[in-house]
């Protein structure tokens, strides 16, 4: 079973860099399965699929974050990670990274495996 553990600071400061790691178990982010994923959930609202990496090493991102996002993986630990520049408290949500079979899907509810999530929050 594919389990997959979101780790990272909970506060940031309004213009930081917000860093968070997933850690992957049960699976490898080489090879099985495919697409894996960072996906938030702003208070009172939906999930928002943020972006990904294949197990190729290919990475997609969502239109709306592209000029602050970016995801990389350090494949001797099996952990993606993310990083969100020049963050405001509209970035405040909680975290979550995701598993997916097959393909990178923009659609967040094909995603078959999920971290607990992590809540992170902007303020000064």
């Amino acid at each position: 079973q594919v389990q997959l553990q979101e780790s990272g600071p909970g506060l940031v400061k309004p213009s930081q860099t917000l860093s968070l790691t997933c850690t992957v178990s049960g699976g490898s982010i080489t090879t099985r399965p495919n697409a894996w994923a960072w996906i938030r959930q702003p208070p009172g609202t939906g999930l928002e699929w943020m972006g990904a990496i294949h197990n190729d090493g290919s990475t997609y991102y969502s239109p709306s974050l592209k000029s602050r996002t970016s995801i990389s993986r350090d494949t001797s630990k099996n952990q993606f990670s993310l990083q969100l520049s020049s963050v405001t408290p509209e970035d405040t949500a909680v975290y979550y990274c995701a598993a997916r079979r097959t393909t990178v899907s923009l659609t967040t509810a094909e995603y078959q495996y999920w971290g607990q999530g992590t809540q992170v929050t902007v303020f000064s």
